[in-house]
């Protein structure tokens, strides 16, 4: 069965621009063209968009997708250099979930600062710190404004 770029579309969740532009940058060598010319996916297709999509939403750089699919487009051969290349996004991806894990912690660190009864008495006290670390360092006080 066959697909157009519409129905890809749909069933992607990706527009039909971001089909076109992908497209042109290189990253769908495996789509086929009909005889009047159009894009034809196919469901083998839609599994290779699948991954693509997910190395994008994870953020693989163009240029390393296109890498990607290129090995793709050699069959078995290049099992090692795809590999590789998953393996050094991997790693990417991963210390990228860190970073966030760590962010998210001081979110939710603010949010139970918030949260407590004596939120406005906490947040009064960082305040007071703040001012009181910009008078001893020379500074000008810029929380004055506010009050």
């Amino acid at each position: 069965m066959t697909y157009t770029i519409k129905q890809v579309a749909e069933k992607t969740h990706l527009s039909i621009y971001t089909l076109r532009f992908y497209d042109k940058q290189g990253l769908l060598p495996f789509v086929s063209r009909d005889q009047s010319g159009y894009r034809a996916f196919t469901d083998g297709d839609l599994l290779l968009l699948h991954t693509l999509s997910c190395l994008k939403n994870t953020g693989m750089k163009i240029s390393d997708i296109r890498q990607y699919m290129t090995l793709v487009m050699q069959g078995p051969a290049s099992i090692p250099q795809r590999q590789q290349l998953l393996r050094t996004h991997r790693d990417a991806v991963l210390a990228q979930q860190r970073a966030i894990a760590r962010n998210l912690q001081e979110v939710d660190r603010k949010l139970s600062l918030y949260d407590s009864p004596i939120a406005t008495d906490l947040v009064g006290l960082e305040l007071a710190a703040a001012r009181k670390e910009k008078t001893a360092n020379g500074l000008p006080d810029p929380f004055s404004k506010l009050i």
